[in-house]
């Protein structure tokens, strides 16, 4: 994540995370946020809830890709957020940070948030110019659901002060003051108010000594030339490929939409391969341990399905 672990907290996942950068905020009337419409909603519905007070702008993506044109025109001196995912989720589309980071300081003095959910432990990430990453555990890292990663840029750390009660983010929590004021911590810290999930904490440890052992770096090289091949083959068959056919940076996960997306799910599960399906659509993640064969099978079983009448 290139941050001192100093600059790292550990939370739930990402939700909890986003929820308690929204109290972080303290958002005003006026203040302005903006998201993307292929953002998890964990990033999107906390700026959204009833209770927030800031405007909401969504940059919207152009078949399935986010053009950081569209992003300046939205930004304005109100603008107090920016908040992407490096990978999305939804059709796996990847930004380039550095070119997203550029035209925010050009534009405004926002912060700029970024999920990398869908690329920790899968691709290189370069995320320093970020003020604050934040990371589920469940997916490419192969840790385990309830443990979440919190990335707080030291040169902004101060604006990322939690107002949540707790204990173990109070900087004060045992002295003698701790009856008359409550003194947060800030920064990564201040983002956990409680006892950290220490089973999750060791998942996460032995998931990045196991991912180490065999480099980010070499696992993305392997996957490559699996992704632009199952990709290609998804192309040639009667679905409505998401997001660009030959993106400039590529990552994990193929995307398609389809009427029967359900049924196909069920069958590719049935066949022992694993797909997600929701929103409308289909969509698989190749990793490290995947091989060509792998890649052929579902092609095999996803040609059968979309050619035949589904179910």
């Amino acid at each position: 994540m290139g941050l001192e672990s100093r600059d790292i907290g550990i939370c739930s996942c990402s939700s909890e995370a986003y929820n308690l950068a929204y109290l972080a905020l303290q958002l005003k009337s006026g203040d302005e946020v903006i998201i993307n419409d292929l953002d998890f909603p964990a990033g999107a519905t906390p700026w959204m809830s009833n209770s927030s007070q800031a405007t909401v702008k969504v940059w919207r993506s152009r078949e399935g890709v986010l053009d950081v044109a569209d992003l300046a025109k939205l930004l304005t001196p109100k603008t107090k957020l920016v908040n992407t995912s490096l990978v999305s989720f939804y059709n796996g589309f990847r930004i380039n940070v550095t070119e997203v980071s550029e035209v925010i300081r050009k534009n405004s003095n926002a912060m700029l948030a970024v999920d990398v959910t869908q690329a920790l432990a899968r691709i290189p990430l370069d995320v320093k110019k970020a003020d604050l990453i934040i990371s589920s555990t469940h997916k490419w890292l192969l840790a385990s659901h309830g443990g979440g990663l919190i990335g707080v840029s030291p040169e902004r750390a101060d604006e990322w002060n939690v107002p949540a009660g707790g204990w173990f983010n109070v900087e004060n929590a045992f002295d003698d003051s701790r009856f008359e004021k409550v003194i947060n911590k800030k920064g990564a810290d201040s983002f956990m108010v409680g006892m950290p999930n220490y089973p999750a904490i060791y998942a996460i440890n032995a998931a990045l000594g196991y991912i180490s052992g065999i480099g980010v770096q070499e696992i993305d090289a392997h996957c490559k030339k699996l992704v632009e091949h199952c990709r290609s083959g998804v192309s040639e068959l009667p679905v409505e490929l998401l997001g660009p056919a030959n993106p400039v940076l590529p990552s994990g996960i193929i995307a398609f939409k389809h009427s029967k997306y359900e049924e196909i799910n069920n069958t590719l599960h049935d066949a022992g391969i694993h797909a997600m399906s929701n929103a409308g659509r289909v969509r698989v993640s190749i990793h490290g341990y995947n091989n060509e064969d792998d890649v052929n099978r579902f092609l095999e079983v996803l040609r059968k399905v979309v050619t035949t009448n589904v179910g």
